[in-house]
């Protein structure tokens, strides 16, 4: 195999890992209509199920269909620019940070209530624990 030959196949292989990793985002949101579908049969609503999994198939096709036009969206869904990646780090700790708030209040109003404040408080310290977990291992890490 001449030099040429391996560089072109070492681009091959690298451009096959990125459409791969392309594809991820659209399967993982037609996995999730089908889980959608499933847990509302089980649960004793198709047609609930039958709307969601609609919902993230149109999700899926969307995000393939805007990727094609945006280079933010394509970058999202490839991971090759490292600008878009950290954009999306950046705004993936303020939702996570949004949601954790949301979570904490709706605890707060529970207990206030005079309730449990399940399942929030639950919700609260699964995020706790995850957050000091994460801090572990990337402090070690580095």
């Amino acid at each position: 195999m001449s030099q040429s030959d391996s560089a072109e196949s070492a681009v091959r292989g690298a451009h096959r890992k990125h459409n791969l990793v392309f594809w991820v985002t659209p399967a993982v949101a037609v996995l999730g209509g089908v889980a959608y579908l499933v847990t509302s049969v089980v649960g004793g609503h198709p047609a609930l199920g039958i709307a969601l999994m609609a919902m993230m198939f149109v999700v899926a096709a969307a995000l393939v269909l805007a990727a094609r036009r945006s280079e933010t969206i394509r970058g999202l869904m490839d991971r090759r620019d490292e600008r878009i990646t950290g954009i999306d780090l950046r705004a993936t700790a303020f939702s996570g940070l949004v949601l954790i708030l949301a979570v904490l209040v709706a605890a707060f109003v529970e207990l206030g209530r005079g309730h449990s404040g399940a399942p929030y408080t639950g919700l609260a310290a699964i995020a706790g624990i995850a957050y000091v977990l994460a801090v572990i291992v990337q402090r070690v890490r580095q």
